[in-house]
């Protein structure tokens, strides 16, 4: 008796379901440099500033200011209302990955600091209500900042 040998119907039908469903889901994310990078940027700096503005919040005559520069930010603690006087420890800098930057949506700046003093209410110094920073890496997004100083993501 000569037996056949050869794939069933069964056997060539799941194989081109996971083929196309292989084509369908991976191969767009492998083939595409898109990241999560705007999305990670973007909400590490409104922890950031939702840091020090609960610093500033819960304690009387200082300031508290994000500084942010071509290269990064950083979080820094000052002992008195001017934000004059440093204080130790400050916080290492976060250096931006790629071609990642923040902005100010007004002027475009890249260089700003963002001050919570704590005689204000948790509002931060830049003065703008809605949109107000720009944050540019594979996408660009925006953070707002409303004028009772709640800060989100748009």
């Amino acid at each position: 008796m000569h037996r056949e040998t050869g794939f069933t119907l069964v056997e060539l039908v799941t194989t081109i379901i996971l083929i196309g469903i292989l084509s369908v889901v991976v191969l767009p994310r492998m083939l595409t440099s898109s990241s999560y990078s705007a999305f990670t940027l973007r909400d590490e700096f409104i922890s950031e500033l939702r840091k020090a503005q609960i610093f500033a919040m819960n304690t009387q005559g200082k300031c508290y200011r994000v500084a942010v520069d071509t290269q990064g930010y950083q979080f820094k603690r000052f002992s008195d209302l001017a934000c004059t006087v440093d204080m130790d420890p400050t916080e290492s800098k976060r250096n931006f990955e790629g071609n990642s930057n923040l902005a100010l949506v007004s002027n475009s700046n890249t260089s700003f600091n963002v001050d919570f003093i704590s005689n204000n209410n948790g509002i931060p110094s830049l003065g703008c209500s809605g949109a107000c920073i720009n944050v540019t890496a594979d996408d660009t997004l925006v953070i707002s900042i409303e004028s009772q100083g709640y800060i989100h993501g748009r």
